[in-house]
């Protein structure tokens, strides 16, 4: 009997939360959100993920020129973060061409 009473409970507890949620604000469009800071849309995270990709390219290009000029002795260090930054350019470039593709196959499509 116990058990029964604890699954009507959580039952009529889930009933409030879609209660809750059914008188929530409805949905703003996109034009509501566009003139506020502070949310992250995918613009946001591109840019980020561009600046970060641009960052370990920059961090590559300098422990490089440290071992060409001799203040550094961090050959492999170098090298390996060389990698990196080739490795994160390589997938930016692969997202930005889904991106791209995925922009045309929408373009193309029938209204």
């Amino acid at each position: 009997m116990n058990s029964i009473s604890q699954v009507q409970q959580d039952l009529l507890g889930r009933m409030e939360q879609l209660k809750n949620l059914g008188e929530a604000a409805p949905i703003k469009p996109a034009q509501a959100f566009a003139g506020q800071t502070g949310e992250a849309g995918f613009a946001a995270a591109f840019d980020d993920a561009v600046r970060a990709v641009d960052a370990r390219q920059h961090r590559s290009a300098a422990l490089m020129a440290a071992v060409d000029s001799g203040q550094s002795d961090d050959l492999v260090g170098a090298m390996i973060e060389s990698q990196k930054a080739s490795v994160s350019f390589s997938a930016l470039m692969q997202v930005r061409n889904k991106l791209s593709s995925a922009f045309d196959d929408i373009m193309k499509m029938p209204l």
